[in-house]
Order: C-alpha cells, then structure tokens, then sequence
C-alpha cells in the first residue's frame, strides 16, 4: 500500500529575499538530499536566481532554482532559465513533491525566459521526460578561457517556452557559458 500524498506547500523567493537561517537550512537540505554529494561550486550554481521551496508540516521537502544562463542552440543565443539544484528529501520522494517544485520551476521558465534547460541524474530524468521536457540529442560544448570545448557524456534536458524562437532542433550542438564546477 502506498503512502497518502502530502499536503505540499510551495514558494517561490528569490535568494535576496532569503535570510541567512534560510539558506543555512537550505544548504542543509540540499547536502543531505544530494547524500553528501552537494558541493560548493553546486551551491553556488543555485544561488542568485528564485528558489522554488517545498515544505511539508513545515519541513524542508523540495528544492529547484531557477539562475539565468545563456546557451547557444544551433547558433542561436538563447536567455536561458537553467534550473538547479532539484532536491526532494527522501521520505517524500514518489509523492509528489517533485512535480510539485517542477510546476512552479516551469511557470517561472516559461514566463520569462526563451529557454529552459537542466541537467539531469538517471533518477531526474524520469520526472523531467514525464513532464514533457525534451532530451537535447545533440552534441554539448561549453565556452570556456580556452575556446569552446566539447562537454560529452551530460544528460541535458529543455523546455521550450512561448519565446523559444523556431525551429529549435535538438540535434544541433548545444553551448552554455563558463562557471567554476560542473558545466551543466
């Protein structure tokens, strides 16, 4: 018998708009969600953009950011809303917390940007495909102090938006910016 689904509240705020007890509880959040695996370059990637906070009876349960980046698809600059650092804690997950963050993200990226995109684990995936987001098949490059280099091997996921400017096709090579840490 599966669990009842919870009563999910969500939030959208800015990181300004957070206090410092809030982002040391977030950080909390996503270090235990991410099992220890949530850097400080992960940390950084979702900071300065809108948080999208899920709590159950209170407590921490989702997580999505959305940062501005900008990509190039087929030769196209798009203004990107990347979304980081997707977390649901482990007692909630398959409950409906995830889909929950996820609408709020897809309202917020459809709304004001051309683009969305994300990378995502072999777990994420399933969420973002049910939820229409499209595998980009082409190739992966990011702008680097060197020139452009090739990122192979990443699962890159979009979302076209109102803004998207057509045709956009997902086989053509993909490019984002440089940051610190992972590239995607």
């Amino acid at each position: 018998m599966s669990s009842p689904r919870p009563t999910v509240t969500v939030r959208s705020a800015p990181t300004a708009d957070l206090s410092t007890n809030e982002l040391d509880r977030l950080r909390e959040f996503l270090d235990t969600a991410f099992s220890g695996r949530f850097s400080d370059d992960d940390w950084s990637h979702a900071l300065g953009g809108v948080h999208v906070l899920a709590t159950v009876d209170g407590e921490p349960a989702g997580h999505a950011a959305v940062v501005v980046r900008q990509l190039i698809a087929g030769g196209r600059t798009l203004r990107t809303g990347y979304v980081e650092a997707v977390a649901t804690a482990a007692t909630m997950r398959r409950r409906g917390v995830g889909a929950a963050v996820m609408a709020e993200t897809e309202r917020l990226v459809r709304g004001g940007f051309e683009f969305g995109a994300l990378a995502a684990s072999e777990d994420g995936a399933r969420l973002y495909t049910a939820r229409g987001w499209l595998t980009w098949s082409g190739d992966l490059a990011a702008l680097t102090p060197d020139g452009m280099v090739a990122t192979p091997g990443g699962a890159v996921f979009v979302l076209p938006t109102p803004a998207t400017p057509a045709p956009l096709d997902p086989a053509a090579r993909l490019v984002c910016d440089w940051r610190r840490g992972d590239l995607w």
